[in-house]
């Protein structure tokens, strides 16, 4: 006869086994990312001293090899790594970081196939997630059609956000140029003029703090993205306008398998000071090369010197010409 006891007691330790292994937290504890499945769907959700800052969030891809948003089960085993890591950068907020964080890589399965892992790395005060996609079948590449990486923030949450342009208009066509203004404390709901919003993007949860989305790692071998409102205080990735790049090429990105996606990235602050302090995008990625000596900046030059419009004026300063350029600015 089995004592009920340790029945019981089975079941608790496994139960909070698998609540340990979905969770995945700040080395300071404060920032804490939840990661789930709902009937098939990967999902997420992130808090910060026990508040919520970003509710149950939907993770996924759709390929021409796969779709991987739904149908999926996590697997029981979660590799955990600590991440402690010094750089130097001369021209970013700190010459000298130390990145400290806690890395936890969620693998997915569909049909009883790899399919793909979630990285996240979550630092104090940083959230940062992207995909690996295992090769299919006999496919070694594949077209990411739609990323459904989502983040959807509390009710009553307002925004402060730079509407995405279209596409091959402005000056010289060159738009979106990301020049577009603000739109400041605005409710959600909205997807800017249409076509989403540019990253990064500010968020204020109501009386909690605030958060700041976007991206790091985009090279040649995917896209640039944006971010697109939809109901009920979901933001998900948008990929390129069909009319970008002069309509030349594909809006999607094609990896190899296995290949990986950029980051995505998420700040969160009781305050603004982490949102204007962060090094996040920089924390993420590694130097593609090293420089074969240090460059010094000197002298420079600014093209809009001949268009002389009004925005222009010039100062001397010990018999030093300064270009002084206005921009048409309201303060948060």
């Amino acid at each position: 006869m089995i004592n009920s006891g340790y029945v019981l007691c089975f079941f608790l330790l496994s139960f909070f086994a698998l609540k340990a292994q979905s969770v995945v937290e700040s080395p300071d504890g404060k920032l804490m990312v939840s990661v789930a499945v709902n009937n098939g769907m990967p999902t997420y959700s992130v808090s910060y001293n026990a508040k919520a800052f970003l509710e149950k969030s939907p993770l996924g891809l759709k390929t021409n090899v796969g779709d991987f948003t739904s149908g999926l089960l996590l697997g029981a085993n979660v590799i955990q790594n600590k991440i402690d890591e010094t750089y130097e950068l001369a021209n970013i907020k700190q010459s000298k970081v130390h990145y400290v964080a806690n890395e936890a890589v969620f693998s997915f399965t569909k049909d009883g196939k790899a399919a793909i892992d979630v990285i996240f790395r979550v630092s104090n005060n940083n959230v940062g997630f992207k995909y690996k996609i295992h090769p299919q079948k006999e496919a070694r590449s594949c077209v990411v059609q739609e990323e459904a990486s989502g983040f959807s923030l509390p009710e009553g949450t307002t925004t402060f956000l730079c509407p995405q342009s279209k596409s091959m208009v402005g000056f010289a066509r060159t738009m979106p140029s990301y020049e577009t203004s603000y739109t400041l404390d605005a409710p959600m709901g909205k997807n800017g003029n249409g076509d989403g919003y540019t990253f990064p993007c500010l968020f204020k949860v109501n009386n909690n703090g605030w958060v700041l989305i976007s991206e790091t790692g985009v090279d040649s071998g995917y896209c640039g993205s944006r971010l697109m409102g939809q109901e009920k205080g979901l933001y998900t990735i948008g990929f390129p306008m069909a009319g970008e790049n002069n309509g030349n090429g594909t809006t999607v990105p094609g990896i190899p398998l296995m290949g990986e996606t950029p980051w995505r990235t998420i700040t969160i602050g009781e305050t603004l000071a982490p949102i204007v302090e962060t090094t996040i995008p920089f924390d993420l990625v590694k130097p593609k090369y090293e420089a074969s000596q240090k460059y010094n900046y000197t002298k420079g030059s600014w093209s809009w010197i001949m268009k002389m419009d009004s925005n222009t004026t010039f100062r001397f300063k010990n018999n030093t010409l300064i270009l002084v350029l206005l921009w048409d600015m309201k303060p948060f």
